[in-house]
């Protein structure tokens, strides 16, 4: 796929490694629409990126499907979905206050795991509708888990599994979409360097940073689009997960 003639849609890219996707394809001569709950941030971006922009609840079917089809009339049609809209929730099983609240976990499966979804079948939905390049392609879709689907730590059930769930869909969702010529893949990050985790300090950023294998700092959130943007070019691609980490593996 060329980034030139790439028409994406990103969930979360208001911030974070998002909107480091949306620059990134936007500075490739990609059409770009974000999809975000911040409306405030979101359109701030879109106007310094020259891209669209649309408030969305990930998890909700009817916000989705009004933004996706809004996206999809604004571009002429949508041909990359890539999908980073999350939460994280810090939750252990059992704590001092009793049992992992079934509210909080079920809201971190429904933003991060059933959002992804909601979010790439109706962008599918678009893309099966596109004229096939000279691979038989009509899109690809890039997901967004985390290592902690791999190594989750304590107080990470909720994330862990949501993050998981992505990692784990992401074959099927290939074998699916296979016959309509629509590639799907997904990245784990490692610690990246994004607006929640600037917040938390110096001393806290370099101590995260000690337990990376090499380079011994967090990614940068430019690396990440970097990774996208290679996907979507590599036609060869799919269904796979790529971590992108710095050989992190968490205690």
């Amino acid at each position: 796929m060329q980034i030139s003639e790439t028409r994406a849609i990103i969930t979360g890219a208001a911030s974070g490694l998002g909107e480091a996707a949306a620059r990134a394809l936007r500075e490739g001569g990609a059409q770009v629409t974000i999809l975000d709950r911040d409306a405030a941030r979101g359109k701030m971006v879109a106007r310094e990126i020259g891209a669209g922009f649309f408030r969305v609840d990930v998890a909700d079917e009817a916000s989705a499907s009004q933004a996706i089809a809004a996206a999809q009339e604004t571009m002429g049609g949508i041909t990359a979905c890539i999908n980073c809209a999350g939460i994280a929730t810090a939750e252990r099983t059992l704590g001092r206050k009793g049992p992992h609240g079934l509210e909080s976990f079920r809201r971190t499966i429904d933003v991060n795991l059933a959002g992804s979804f909601n979010v790439l079948r109706l962008a599918a939905a678009a893309m099966a509708r596109n004229t096939p390049d000279a691979q038989g392609q009509r899109g690809v879709i890039v997901n967004t888990a985390s290592i902690a689907a791999f190594d989750g730590q304590k107080g990470q059930a909720a994330y862990a599994a949501s993050k998981a769930g992505i990692a784990g869909m992401t074959l099927p969702l290939a074998r699916d979409l296979a016959s309509l010529g629509i590639r799907v893949m997904a990245i784990a990050p490692g610690i990246f360097l994004t607006p929640m985790l600037t917040g938390l300090g110096s001393e806290v950023v370099e101590g995260l940073a000690k337990d990376v294998t090499f380079p011994k700092r967090l990614g940068d959130p430019a690396e990440f689009a970097a990774l996208v943007r290679f996907i979507l070019e590599n036609d060869y691609l799919n269904g796979e997960v790529i971590r992108i980490d710095g050989a992190l593996r968490m205690q």
